[in-house]
């Protein structure tokens, strides 16, 4: 169907009674619409609601009269322009969240001049003149760029060799690493041997660790030395552990003479 308002037909090959329609004229249905009320020969925004619904549903009737199968669009605006048209004619109902039949005439129109301003911005963009067709560069050509891309080929070898020789110019490197300061199990013995006998009642783990241990890996070594060590007391008879309940503090004391 081309830019008008009678859709334009093929004949079907001789032996088919097809009837073939060329639709390749409008976009949707509201292309449809915009032509339909540049017939009314009147401004946009003074444009007659009712006299456009009745153009697009004869439209309709009469695409759908010659057995022709509509797109969906076309189908979903016709009904949409018969409810809005039923709107416009009968009373308001009373106020409620739908907009009324007033709003949506509006919001066709404005959807209409939109259509109106782009097919217009179109039309003058393709009036412009078009470069070597209506206006013509000067004769002198332009000088080629040229760019250089150096390829280097080599084989596995090479790079290997390449890469071995980069590595023998930083000279021998040799890893350290350096000893940790930690606590031993025998320096904790020692001091849990030395401060049992000061320490009349239960007295909890904390109270036997070094002064001045600061968090990270000291303070965990001392930590664990220290427990180790009151296991291997605890095991030699010289000290008593006990612990309330699952990981809460744990207490020493020295073995009561029997």
């Amino acid at each position: 169907m081309k830019t008008g308002t009678e859709p334009t037909f093929e004949e079907a090959p001789e032996g088919d009674d097809r009837l073939i329609v060329e639709l390749g004229g409008y976009e949707g249905p509201i292309d449809v619409l915009l032509s339909l009320a540049r017939e009314q020969k009147v401004d946009l925004t003074r444009l007659s609601i009712l006299a456009l619904a009745d153009q697009y549903l004869a439209f309709v009737e009469r695409v759908r009269g010659l057995r022709l199968e509509l797109a969906a669009d076309y189908l979903v605006m016709a009904a949409w322009l018969a409810y809005l048209k039923s709107r416009l004619l009968l009373p308001e109902p009373p106020a409620d969240e739908e907009p009324t039949a007033a709003e949506m005439a509006q919001a066709l129109t404005f959807q209409l001049l939109r259509l109106e301003a782009m097919q217009a911005a179109g039309a003058r963009l393709l009036a412009r003149p078009l470069l070597n067709r209506d206006v013509f560069p000067r004769g002198e050509p332009e000088g080629i760029r040229i760019v250089e891309r150096p390829v280097i080929e080599l084989s596995l070898f090479d790079l290997l060799s390449a890469y071995a020789d980069h590595r023998r110019k930083g000279g021998p490197s040799m890893l350290r690493i350096e000893p940790l300061d930690l606590y031993s199990m025998d320096e904790a013995i020692g001091r849990l041997t030395a401060m049992l006998g000061r320490m009349p009642d239960w007295t909890t783990l904390w109270s036997f660790l070094p002064a001045g241990l600061r968090d990270g890996i000291l303070q965990r070594s001392a930590i664990a030395a220290t427990l180790a060590a009151s296991l291997e007391l605890a095991r030699a008879g010289k000290l008593q552990i006990r612990q309330e309940r699952p990981f809460g503090p744990v207490y020493f004391r020295k073995t009561p003479d029997a």
